[in-house]
């Protein structure tokens, strides 16, 4: 059943063009000695979302979806923000606003279970792909997240051409380094500190903490040879610090790899804000997924192989407000500096990601 619906799902991205997070993705934080906090991430899904980056003026006028089709909650975007979306979405899934808060929307499958509705919560009731630019639009920090998250509904609203309810959860961090996760689980709001910065899927953020316990013996430096009487031990070379460290691309283990990998750069600061950019792509290299390396065991209803892979990669900067983000089809990192936009414009302006990589020849 759950091979089905997951193949009904994709199949169903790809008729209307629309898809969410996917089930694969992995986020970090890095904090630079200049103050810049980056906070980047991968997306993964089994069929192209054909993402553009699109810039969410001020003043933008929005009404957000209830499960019974009432108007949901409405309001005008206090602040600008820029980000990736899904086909033609208006609504950001990663991305940063004008006063340096960043969201980043993750799969959260078998775990969400959002709050109850009644039809007198219309008003203030939101569908779960609409949170992320609903915080984006309208607070300027993580504490004011935090303050104003338990005012609104966030329901089990099912998108129609999917026949279900997408189950996210979210990350949200702010310039000043703040960082909080907000589930939703047995229709229950529950808000997490975010000491570290890094998220991925299911199970619960509380459980992926409780999990690092696993890990104690974690080290980012060589371990020492071990003396058996007469004999000696010794490592074969490089990493022994972490030694059995997990390397599959389940949550639990790229949520461990991850930690692993953006706390062991204290060991080198980073001294800016374009210091810290390069690294998290560096890191997040080592959570690339090439299509076909997961995948579903059997095809979907047009015979194609259901196999997630990395969409995309982003960075936030949260000093800058700069929006950075490479592709699938090409590795070059591309970038949108927010406040060099028409931040009081009229609508919503889309910049396409469209295109291949360009290979240039060392001869020219």
């Amino acid at each position: 059943m759950k091979k089905t619906i997951a193949i009904l799902f994709l199949l169903a991205i790809v008729i209307i063009g629309f898809g969410g997070s996917a089930t694969a993705c992995t986020g970090i934080r890095l904090i630079a000695k200049d103050g810049s906090v980056i906070f980047a991430r991968t997306l993964e899904f089994g069929t192209d979302l054909q993402s553009d980056v699109i810039m969410i003026p001020r003043g933008y006028s929005r009404v957000s979806t209830t499960p019974d089709g009432s108007a949901g909650l409405a309001w005008k975007s206090k602040y600008a923000s820029v980000g990736a979306n899904g086909v033609n979405l208006p609504f950001i899934f990663d991305g940063l606003n004008e006063k340096g808060v960043s969201v980043g929307t993750f799969y959260f499958p078998g775990t969400a279970g959002y709050m109850p509705y009644q039809a007198s919560d219309a008003g203030k009731t939101l569908a779960p792909w609409e949170v992320g630019s609903w915080i984006l639009e309208n607070f300027a920090s993580v504490s004011e997240v935090r303050n104003n998250i338990g005012k609104i509904v966030v329901a089990a609203v099912e998108f129609k051409a999917w026949g279900f309810v997408p189950p996210v959860h979210y990350i949200v961090n702010d310039s000043a380094g703040n960082c909080i996760v907000i589930e939703y689980v047995d229709g229950k709001l529950n808000i997490y500190d975010n000491p570290l910065g890094v998220i991925t899927n299911s199970p619960g953020f509380d459980w992926q903490m409780t999990n690092l316990r696993n890990y104690v013996n974690m080290s980012f430096i060589n371990t020492p040879p071990v003396q058996l009487g007469s004999y000696k031990i010794e490592s074969f070379g490089q990493g022994s610090g972490m030694l059995g460290i997990p390397g599959d691309f389940t949550p639990p283990s790229r949520f461990v790899r991850a930690v692993a990998y953006s706390q062991g750069v204290g060991a080198f600061p980073l001294q800016t804000g374009n210091d810290a950019i390069m690294q998290a792509f560096k890191i997040l290299n080592n959570f690339d997924i090439p299509k076909g390396s997961i995948r579903e065991g059997q095809k979907d209803a047009n015979g194609n192989i259901v196999a997630d892979y990395t969409l995309w990669t982003s960075a936030n900067d949260l000093k800058t407000k700069t929006y950075y983000i490479r592709t699938y089809n090409n590795s070059q990192i591309r970038s949108a500096e927010l406040m060099k936009m028409n931040v009081n414009g009229t609508d919503i302006v889309k910049l396409s990601l469209q295109g291949n990589e360009v290979i240039k020849s060392l001869l020219q």
